[in-house]
């Protein structure tokens, strides 16, 4: 049985919540999307790809004839391609978009899916925004940011993180949904533990939060005494919200809880 809580915030400086975050319990299926662009252009992207990766899931989750416009990865599983094609259309559909009115130009968003059947997790992501697991082990990241502070780190793992911190390239992202006409998706698969916990979350909250502070609210579930089940999930959204916004709030927050009770 899955139970998940989401929470989204404007936060304290932005004038609009680009965020779009999805909960579909009857597909198994998670989102969060972070959109980017002015006049309002990033709630538009971040609609769109939510909108677009929902109806491709709920189109082939039944095995009904059903057009693959990027092909099948024959070594990945029916549902690592099912997530992998959903936001290629996501972002085909939000590039097109951006094309067709003046003021959807240069209009995008990253995305985080997970797509959750039985004891197994598919996940997918394009930008960074990010997906986590909190176990007995403690919290890893499952995703990998598609930006430029990760592109450094990648090349050299010793470099100063604290000048990258302040570096004016920090927030530069390498992939977005809807930057261009075709777009690398990350992808992965593998087997949830016990009473795995997921967090899905926009950059405005991993970016105002350590590994510290997400784990140990994580790690506190069970134990914070609202009565078990969905309040429990709904608890740590808004207390990792909370967190967040008392850091300054100066970006758009979402937190996207689910877990899996055996």
């Amino acid at each position: 049985m899955l139970t998940a809580h989401g929470v989204t915030h404007t936060g304290y400086v932005r004038k609009a919540n680009e965020d779009t975050l999805l909960v579909d319990h009857d597909l198994g299926l998670f989102l969060v999307a972070d959109g980017m662009g002015g006049h309002s252009c990033g709630e538009v992207a971040s609609r769109l790809a939510a909108e677009t990766i929902r109806a491709f899931v709920a189109r082939t989750r039944d095995g009904d004839k059903c057009t693959w416009p990027f092909g099948i990865d024959p070594d990945s599983s029916l549902a690592v391609n099912r997530l992998r094609t959903a936001v290629q259309l996501a972002n085909r559909r939000v590039f097109r978009a951006s094309e067709s009115r003046d003021e959807y130009a240069g209009m995008g968003s990253t995305v985080v899916v997970a797509l959750i059947e039985d004891d197994r997790l598919a996940f997918a992501g394009v930008g960074d925004s990010r997906v986590y697991a909190h176990t007995d082990a403690g919290l890893t990241q499952l995703t990998n940011d598609d930006s430029w502070v990760a592109t450094i780190l990648a090349r050299d793992p010793e470099v100063d993180e604290a000048a990258l911190a302040t570096h004016p390239m920090r927030h530069v992202l390498t992939n977005a949904i809807g930057a261009r006409e075709e777009t690398e998706v990350e992808v992965g698969e593998r087997t949830l533990a016990g009473r795995e916990v997921l967090l899905l979350c926009s950059d405005g909250l991993h970016g105002a939060l350590d590994d510290e502070t997400l784990a140990g609210v994580l790690g506190n579930l069970g134990n914070i005494g609202s009565g078990g089940g969905e309040d429990e999930v709904a608890v740590a959204a808004e207390q990792l919200l909370r967190a967040a916004l008392e850091t300054g709030g100066k970006d758009n927050i979402t937190a996207l809880v689910v877990r899996r009770a055996t």
